[in-house]
This record gives structure tokens, sequence and C-alpha cells, in this order.
């Protein structure tokens, strides 16, 4: 078989990870991290793009820009129910190989798309569905690597994984209004837009937006094919892992991963055309990638802080956190086009981009561990070997629930920016849309406290 193919892997066997497991572990985790960041590159760069269309010339209602922000969200999460099993199926390196090439399809679709201003809409749709390519990577990778690490280090291998490969977000709104204003790839690139900005006349190279990361994604995709490992260990058909259906703690992951992932992609995708829409005196893209920054910044603390301290109780009060940052965006945004505060809006959107990111390294570093209670559980007093075949089992269950939990949150890249939208167009202001988000919360709280925080909690972790 193939020298990439690893025949036995049990990461908790501590002489076996001190030995070779944990240098092995790293490598497949360092060669994954930044094939995520371009991942998450190329399907936020509609989150930059939206707002320059205008300014080259293509006339787009808001609405549809709007549409154009939300929809590699939706695809994006659907790829991540598919993507969620492919990992056992093809093997962890064959898969980010593959999946990191296929950025290049909506990277070089922008690159030749932007370059007409006649390029009707129907083609921006389709890009910007292809761009989900880059969100259904997330599911493949955290399962992949949630196969290589011991229990104790899962909460921030996944941490690491997840924040630096959610930092594509902040990575693409800072490069890319960076990129656009000059001719970095000489005749490679194509000729500059005339664009409007300020009521002043400029040159744009918005097919910039693509063309940047075609040359990264090349690099990831050799270094995945050439320096990972595929674990023979972790295959498994889909029948195999589609147990997890059957699982009432994979719902329910699923749903408590969607208020922090979800929330963290969702304002991500709808932050810069909230600032346009709400402060039109600022420019969105000074400011717009600070919170994707703070939040992949602060997720491997999150991971850290549930290795420590036990997931479900930061997960519990993080919630909280989250529902109380939300009623300070509320009290600072303007009223009928009056007033408002966008320092304190800005701080509080800082506030709850952090939230996020604890929680998502919260809410992760829960899977595994309820997993592996539950199946140690129906296993209690059986022989060894049932106890290992256990473990086994709880690693692929928990692989698969990470991707696809990661799948029914992704679903925020698309509903938080478009409730933005729909908010906005029925009452001109995105209020009732903010307060829809403190229920969800609310209610996270309680599913977090009933079954995983409170006291004599069936499955505590």
């Amino acid at each position: 078989m193939s020298s990439h193919v690893i025949q036995h892997w049990n990461p908790e066997d501590a002489a076996f990870w001190q030995r070779q497991g944990h240098g092995i572990a790293n490598r497949n985790l360092w060669i994954s991290i930044p094939a995520l960041t371009l991942a998450f590159a190329v399907w936020m760069v509609w989150s930059v793009v939206v707002v320059k269309l205008p300014q080259v010339g293509f006339r787009f209602t808001t609405n549809q820009l709007f549409w154009l922000a939300a929809l590699p969200g939706l695809f994006g999460a659907t790829l991540r129910i598919f993507y969620s099993f492919m990992v056992p199926i093809f093997g962890g390196r064959r898969w980010t190989a593959i999946s990191t090439a296929s950025l290049l399809l909506p990277a070089m679709g922008i690159y030749y798309a932007v370059q007409n201003p006649n390029t009707p809409y129907e083609i921006f749709v389709i890009l910007a569905l292809l761009s989900g390519f880059g969100g259904g990577n997330f599911a493949s990778s955290m399962a992949n690597i949630n196969f290589f690490f011991p229990k104790a280090q899962k909460g921030l291998a996944l941490g690491l994984n997840a924040g630096l490969g959610n930092l594509g977000v902040s990575i693409v709104q800072f490069i890319v209004p960076l990129v656009i204003t000059a001719g970095v790839y000489g005749v490679l690139g194509g000729g500059p837009q005339t664009a409007v900005v300020g009521g002043k006349t400029t040159q744009l190279w918005l097919q910039n937006a693509g063309l940047v990361w075609v040359p990264f994604i090349v690099a990831a995709t050799l270094a995945a094919w050439f320096g990972m490992n595929d674990l023979a260990d972790a295959k498994a058909s889909f029948a195999d892992q589609a147990v997890i259906f059957r699982r009432k703690h994979t719902w329910i992951m699923s749903f408590l991963y969607t208020g922090t992932f979800g929330s963290f992609i969702g304002y991500s995708a709808g932050f810069p055309l909230l600032i346009k829409s709400q402060f039109p005196g600022i420019n969105a893209l000074d400011y717009a990638w600070l919170g994707p920054l703070v939040g992949a910044l602060v997720r491997p603390v999150g991971g850290w802080l549930a290795d420590k301290l036990g997931g479900a109780r930061v997960t519990f009060w993080n919630f909280i956190v989250m529902a109380l940052g939300v009623f300070a965006v509320l009290s600072f945004l303007p009223h009928a086009g009056q007033g408002g505060s966008f320092s304190g809006f800005l701080a509080a959107f800082m506030l709850l981009f952090a939230t996020t990111g604890i929680g998502n390294g919260s809410t992760f570093r829960m899977i595994p561990v309820i997993f592996l209670t539950d199946r140690k559980r129906a296993v209690a007093g059986q022989a060894a070997t049932a106890q290992e075949q256990a473990v086994k089992d709880a690693n692929k269950e928990a692989a698969a629930v990470i991707g696809f939990s990661s799948a029914v949150a992704a679903y925020g890249a698309f509903f938080v920016p478009k409730s933005y939208g729909t908010s906005i167009a029925l009452t001109g202001g995105p209020q009732p849309a903010l307060y829809g988000f403190i229920v969800f919360y609310v209610l996270c709280v309680v599913a977090t406290w009933w079954y995983y925080s409170r006291k004599n909690a069936p499955t505590p972790c």
C-alpha cells in the first residue's frame, strides 16, 4: 500500500503517542491549517466583492448583493453534509488535496467574470455558489484532524485547525481591498476597471480578488498530496457512519454549534454590508476584517478553556454573553436613520465575534467527549477488545458528527446576511433579525444546561 497510508493509529496509547504519534499528527495539522485558511478565504471572498461591484459598473440591487453574499453560505453548508463523510471513505490526505484543488474553480471564475461589466447576474450567482466549495472543506478538515489526536488534546488541536483556518475570513477582508488597488500580476492579471469611490474616479483590479489565491491553492494542494497521511483505522463506509443520525446528541450539538459557528460565519458574511447599510458614512472594508480576526484568534482559547474547565460549562456561560452582546449591538444602531454610535456598534460586534470564537472551540471539544462517554457506557463491564472497539467507534462517530454539525451550522452564512436583508426590506432596519438571534441564544443556554452542564446532567462534558 501507499507509504502515505498508516495501518495502525492509536493516539490514546501514551507510548505510541510519544514515540511517533505526536510528530505525525502535528505535521498533518500544520498542513491542514493553511489549506483550510484558503478554503475560508475563497468561501468568504464575496463578502468583499459585493461591496465593490456597484463601484465598477455592475447595476445590481441591494437585495441582489445580499443574495451574492449569502449564496456561498447556502451551498457551502449543503456541501458540508456530504464532505462530513468523505475522509473515512477516501482518506484524509486524498480528500484534502482534492477539495483544496477545487477552490481553483471559483477563484478563476471571479477573475474572468468581474472584468466584463456585461457579465449577467446569473453568472455571478453560479460563481457565488461555487465558492461554497470552500465552506464544504471545513467539515472534512475537522473530521480528519479529530482522528489524529488523543482525547486530552482534541480541544486545542481542533481549535487550532478551525481557529487559524477561520483566519481566512479576516485575511480575505483585509487583503482583497489592498490587492484590487493595483495591477500586481502585470499583464497576466488583466486590465483595470474604472471605479467611482467617494465621488472620485479611480482604477480597480477587482479580478485580483480571485486571482490572488491561485498560487497558494496550488501550493497547498501539493503539500497535502505529498505531506499528509491517510489512516487505515479511520476507514468507514457511509453506512458505518450513518449511525450518527440515530444519536440524539448529533442533533443537540448541531443546534448548539449553529449558535456558535453559525453566528461566526453569518456575522462575517453580513458584516460589511450591515455596516454600509447602517452607517453609510463609514468605509465598511476598513473595519469588516476585525471581527473575523478576533473570532478566529480566540477560537483556540475556547478549545483550551474547554480542555481545562469542561466544554459544557464554557459553552453555557458563553451563550449568555452572546445574548447580551446582541442587546449591546441593538443599543448602538441608528433608528430611522438617526442617532447611533459606530464606535459602540463596532465594540459590541467585537464582543460578539470573540464569543463566537470561544463557543466554537468549546462546542467542538464537547463532541468527542460526549460520544466517547456514550460508547464506553454501552460496553461497560465487557472485555478489553470491546472497550478498544468502543473507542474506535466513538472516534469515527465523533468525526462524522463534527463534520455534520458544521454542515448544519454553516447555514448561518446564508441565513444571517439574508435575515439582515429581509429585515431591512420589510422594516427599514436589522433590529427584528437581531431580536431573533437573542431568542435563539436563550434556547442554546437552556439546551446546554439541561443536557450537559447542570448538576446530574445526563451526559456531563
